[in-house]
């Protein structure tokens, strides 16, 4: 059964119901980004579905600077941000955003994502937290602060699973997971403040990472999420950037992302772009032979991961309507009581005339 995406900007009065499970995601991504996020989440829950329906509710925060033509969607695909307040969801699954600010707390959204943190922990069973999305909710939640990297940590790195939970049951013990951020919280913060850590990488720190409160919060350090290309994309923008002279240093390669043949060839565009740096030799950029050579190795346990999300929620789902059905019950039963005790103890039966007789 697809997922199927529900909004009610036009519909006032839209609200989630029927069976399945009502998922939002709050897209926080630039507007390059902001479609292929949506599709890449979707597929992911598609994936994972199992025959589960899953409606999935967009949002955006407001403050994000957008472009003509993201507004334009944003407005035809998205709910208001307001209208997430008043409701309740199964779960919240919470984009990453690119940093444009030293702090968090400088952004310009940052008071619309923290309101939505609050909000997630009370009116959800679960929420998945991506990236400058999972700093932003540690640091809200328990104060733990981000820290800068000397670079930016940028590939495929093994993460190996560390603790068991039925969030990782049947996963593989070790997954390759595209990294790609310039900050992390570290395993010794995230221990100190009463986190479990699922998985993590020896040279790209914790990966996958937990922590149950008034509900269950999952964070995402890497991007299991991502499509096979989509570090080359990223890859491509930031040397766009350098060629355009938008950024001082040249970007490093994806680590443990190209074969030895197309390293090369990119290693050799970068010598000719520091030697003579010009937006002209983007054109030299070999995204098609890389493109054909690389393979999504980590889908199969993305979907793994979120299939157990999605029962987990199914499950909690299913005990809340549990509980709910019998407080009903149990309020219909004492009312009956109430009103057989109310009734007058020894109400006399009324005679029935005799019927005549002839």
């Amino acid at each position: 059964m697809p997922v199927c995406s529900t909004s009610d900007r036009h519909d006032r009065n839209s609200a989630p119901r029927g069976a399945g499970l009502d998922i939002g995601l709050v897209n926080n991504m630039p507007d390059a980004a902001l479609e292929a996020t949506e599709r890449r989440f979707r597929a992911l829950l598609d994936s994972a579905a199992n025959g589960v329906q899953v409606r999935l509710w967009l949002y955006a925060l407001p403050e994000i600077s957008r472009g003509e033509a993201a507004r334009r969607h944003i407005a035809t695909r998205y709910s208001e941000l307001d209208s997430l307040w008043v409701r309740r969801l199964d779960g919240l699954i919470v984009s990453g955003a690119e940093p444009r600010a030293s702090s968090l707390i400088a952004e310009p959204y940052w008071e619309s994502l923290r309101k939505v943190i609050d909000w997630a922990e009370e009116n959800t069973h679960s929420s998945i937290w991506s990236c400058l999305a999972a700093h932003a909710a540690v640091f809200h939640l328990d104060g733990i602060s981000r820290r800068l990297l000397n670079h930016k940590q940028f590939g495929l790195f093994p993460c190996a699973r560390v603790s068991d939970h039925r969030l990782t049951a049947r996963t593989p013990a070790v997954v390759r997971v595209p990294h790609s951020r310039w900050n992390e919280v570290t395993k010794s913060d995230l221990d100190d403040c009463g986190y479990q850590i699922l998985s993590e990488a020896r040279s790209a720190g914790v990966d996958t990472f937990i922590k149950q409160r008034r509900s269950l919060l999952v964070f995402f350090q890497g991007h299991p999420e991502y499509e096979a290309n989509t570090l080359l994309g990223e890859y491509r923008r930031d040397v766009s950037r350098y060629l355009r002279g938008v950024r001082d240093t040249y970007p490093l390669l994806p680590r443990g992302y190209f074969d030895a043949e197309t390293a090369a060839v990119f290693t050799a565009l970068e010598e000719r772009a520091i030697r003579r740096r010009s937006p002209d030799l983007l054109a030299e950029f070999p995204g098609a032979l890389a493109e054909s050579r690389l393979t999504n190795t980590w889908n199969a346990a993305a979907v793994r991961i979120y299939e157990n999300w999605l029962a987990y929620l199914s499950a909690r789902q299913k005990r809340r309507l549990t509980f709910r059905a019998a407080h009903t019950m149990a309020a219909n039963a004492g009312a009956f009581q109430r009103r057989l005790a109310d009734a007058p103890a020894n109400r006399p039966a009324r005679s029935l005339p005799h019927p005549a007789r002839g």
